[in-house]
C-alpha cells in the first residue's frame, strides 16, 4: 500500500520489531440466568446475565455466538469499504456487511477475572492476532504507540509494570526505548529472561501479568509481516488522556506509524481510529486513503475537551474534519437511540465496544438499529452469534428502514416474535436504566 502522506520528507527504519496491551475494569462473576424465548425461525439464543446493577458492571461471561464470515478473497480497503458522498461533498465509507472486530486480536485480558477465557491469550500479541486470524472476523482492533527512539509498538496501557527487588517498579511507555520496551515480559530469544510483567486496574490494584498461553510483546511492523493479509486491522492511535499534546509532537507520532504503515499494509484493509481528536484532524490531513474513525464513550465520563463529550460532539467533529466514522461505547448507543440516525444522516460509519457487546442480544438490537460493526472480546462466540443473525434474517425475509447516505433504504432483517421483541427490549432496558 502506497500512502500519499502530506508533509512526510524522511525514511524511517525500526530495527526491533515487538509489542503487546492492557486493561482494567470491573467483572462480575454471578450469573442469573434469563428465561429463554420460544423458538421461532430467528429465536434468540439463551443468555445468561449476572444481576446488573448498573452498566458499568456487565457480565464477563455472558456468552455471544456469532459467525460474522469475512470474505476470504476481501483483500484491498477499497473493496472492504464503499464510498460515497455526503452534504459536503466529502466521501464517506461503509462497511459492506455488518462486521465483528476482535478487541485486541483475541479479546482483551483481565487478570482480576474469574472467566478463565478473560486471560487466556495475551492481549495485544502476534498469537492472538494469529488466533483470532483463524475465526471468520472481519477485523482485529489493537492500539499503537511509539517509543522514544520512533519504533510503533503494539500496547494498551500507557504504563507498564514490573518488580525489582519486592517494589513495584511503573515507566511510561512512550518514554523508553524499544530494547527496554522489550525487555519486559516473555522474550523472543530461547534462554533469555525478561523482566517480570505487570499490570495496575482502574481501581489502583496491581497483578502479575498471567495467563494460560503467553506471547512477547510485538510492533506493528511484525503485525504487518506476520498475521494472515485479508485480516483487516483497526489501528487506535493511543495516546494519554492526561497529557496535552502539541501538533508537532502528534504530527512526528503520526507520520512515524504511517511510514510503517505505507512500506508493510499492502493490500490489507485498515481503519485507523483515537480518543484524541486534533489527532484524528491530522491523520485526515496527513493523509487520504485510509478511513480515520473518532472514537468516543459517549458521555459517560466528562473530559476538559468538550469534543469528547457526547455523540453529538463527535458528529460535529467527524463533519468538521472530514472524518469517516464514530467508534462508540456501546451504552451511548443505547441510551441515545436517535443519534444512529443523525450519525448516519451525516454519512458517517458508526460501530460500537464495550463490555455489552459481549451479550447477543445486544448485539443483535444494534444490528436492528443500523449499527454497522461491534468490537468484542468474546470473539469466537460473538462470531458465531452473528452469523445466526445475518442468515436468519436472509431466511426470514424481514425488513428493516434506516437512513443511510441520506435516503431510506430496505434492509433485509430478522423477524422476531412479539414474544422475543419483548424479551430483547426488555433485556436492553434493565442493562441501560437500573
Amino acid at each position: 500500500m502506497k500512502l500519499h502522506v502530506q508533509g512526510f520528507k524522511y525514511p524511517i527504519r525500526h530495527e526491533h520489531l515487538v509489542s503487546q496491551r492492557n486493561h482494567k475494569a470491573p467483572y462480575l462473576c454471578h450469573l442469573l440466568p434469563l428465561p429463554k424465548p420460544k423458538p421461532k425461525p430467528m429465536a434468540l439464543k439463551a443468555v445468561h446475565v449476572s444481576d446488573v446493577p448498573n452498566l458499568d458492571h456487565v457480565p464477563e461471561n455472558a456468552a455471544l455466538q456469532s459467525h460474522c464470515v469475512s470474505n476470504p478473497t476481501t483483500t484491498t480497503t477499497s473493496s472492504c469499504i464503499s464510498e460515497g458522498s455526503n452534504n459536503e461533498g466529502k466521501l464517506g465509507f461503509r462497511f459492506p456487511k455488518f462486521v465483528v472486530i476482535g478487541h485486541r486480536g483475541s479479546g482483551m485480558n483481565v487478570l482480576q477475572s474469574c472467566d478463565r477465557r478473560m486471560k487466556s491469550i495475551k492481549e495485544n500479541s502476534l498469537l492472538s492476532f494469529n488466533r483470532a486470524a483463524k475465526l471468520p472476523l472481519d477485523y482485529i482492533e489493537f492500539d499503537v504507540q511509539v517509543t522514544r527512539d520512533d519504533c510503533p509498538i503494539i500496547f494498551h496501557d500507557n504504563f507498564i509494570y514490573t518488580e525489582d527487588k519486592g517494589a513495584i517498579v511503573e515507566k511510561r511507555v512512550t518514554d523508553l526505548i524499544s530494547s527496554e520496551f522489550f525487555s519486559y515480559g516473555p522474550q523472543k530469544e530461547a534462554g533469555n529472561v525478561g523482566k517480570p510483567l505487570f499490570r495496575k486496574t482502574k481501581d489502583g490494584r496491581i497483578f502479575e501479568w498471567k495467563v494460560e498461553e503467553d506471547d512477547s510483546c510485538c510492533t506493528l511492523q511484525e503485525a504487518f509481516q506476520k498475521v494472515d493479509e485479508t485480516l483487516g486491522f483497526n489501528i487506535e492511535l493511543k495516546f494519554d488522556d492526561r497529557v496535552s499534546y502539541k501538533d508537532e509532537d502528534l504530527t512526528h507520532v503520526l507520520q512515524v506509524i504511517l511510514q510503517v504503515v505505507s512500506e508493510h499494509a499492502k493490500e490489507r484493509p485498515i481503519v485507523f481510529s483515537t480518543f484524541q481528536p486534533d489527532a484524528a484532524l491530522l491523520m485526515r490531513k496527513l493523509q487520504k486513503d485510509i478511513p480515520v474513525f473518532f472514537l468516543t464513550n459517549g458521555g459517560s465520563e466528562i473530559y476538559a475537551d468538550t469534543r469528547r463529550n457526547s455523540l453529538e460532539e463527535a458528529i460535529k467533529l467527524c463533519k468538521e474534519g472530514g472524518l469517516q466514522g464514530i467508534v462508540s461505547e456501546v451504552k451511548a448507543i443505547l441510551r441515545h437511540p436517535g443519534a444512529v440516525a443523525r450519525i448516519k444522516e451525516s454519512n458517517l460509519c458508526l460501530i460500537t465496544y464495550g463490555q455489552l457487546n459481549n451479550v447477543p442480544e445486544v448485539v443483535y438490537t444494534q444490528h436492528l438499529m443500523g449499527v454497522e460493526g461491534v468490537i468484542v472480546d468474546l470473539v469466537q462466540e460473538i462470531t458465531e452469534a452473528v452469523s445466526d443473525l445475518t442468515s436468519s434474517g436472509k431466511e426470514s425475509g424481514g425488513v428493516s428502514l434506516y437512513r443511510e447516505d441520506g435516503h431510506m433504504q430496505v434492509k433485509s432483517r430478522p423477524r422476531f416474535s412479539r414474544d422475543e421483541l419483548s424479551f430483547l427490549l426488555k433485556l436492553v432496558s434493565e442493562l441501560i436504566n437500573t
